[in-house]
């Protein structure tokens, strides 16, 4: 087998770092979930608000997405343009989930406004090369990376916001409904899908990184 593998197809998994990886997945759900439970408990008048734990843990999360996938931006010319577009995907969320400030403090729709002014010539600039794009994205689709953060899309652009109508939760409650269920099924839901972007754009440097080390060898 020789040593030199092209970037598109898989490259080798070392089973103990991944079942690492894993277990820190694992943990950082676990420590997440503690902390919509305290949030639940102890922040009573503050809970599923901007003052509470979920919504400072999905900026965090995201922030963090944003970093990596810039990171990735910067070092990996395979992927250029998918990272690109991997990075407009956290950022205009990070700015969707400070809405409340924004709309406080700066204007009303400012929010709109900024995502407006990143995805569009960020959409524009990965149209115009939609080639190199198709490219890398074949190269990309393979991966776990891909699998995840096709999971945290789906979890948080799409499931979660079905499964937080308010039609469905009185519906279901009928008159014991509280919005508080609807808020808490939506944003942990929303939470969980911000994680799983994060642990995407994390086995996205990893990927690279092991493209870099083959192409040294």
């Amino acid at each position: 087998m020789p040593r030199h593998l092209p970037p598109e197809l898989p490259t080798p998994i070392d089973f103990r770092a991944t079942s690492l990886r894993a277990l820190l997945y694992i943990v950082l759900i676990g420590l997440l979930m503690q902390g919509v439970m305290l949030e639940a408990v102890g922040l009573e008048g503050q809970r599923f608000s901007e003052r509470g734990f979920i919504e400072p843990a999905q900026s965090l999360l995201l922030a963090a997405s944003a970093g990596l996938a810039l990171y990735v931006r910067l070092t990996s010319p395979r992927l250029t343009h998918v990272s690109l577009l991997l990075l407009a995907l956290p950022l205009a969320s990070l700015i969707r989930e400070q809405d409340a400030w924004l709309d406080a403090w700066v204007f009303d729709g400012a929010w709109q406004t900024l995502v407006a002014l990143l995805v569009l010539p960020i959409l524009f600039v990965v149209l115009r090369g939609r080639h190199a794009f198709a490219r890398e994205f074949a190269r990309y689709a393979n991966s776990f990376s891909f699998g995840l953060f096709a999971a945290g899309f789906l979890t948080t652009y799409v499931y979660s916001r079905l499964f937080g109508r308010s039609e469905m939760w009185q519906a279901i409650l009928g008159d014991a409904y509280l919005r508080t269920f609807k808020d808490a099924a939506e944003e942990v839901t929303e939470l969980f899908g911000y994680t799983l972007l994060f642990f995407a754009m994390v086995e996205l440097v990893l990927l690279v990184r092991r493209w870099r080390h083959l192409k040294a060898d």
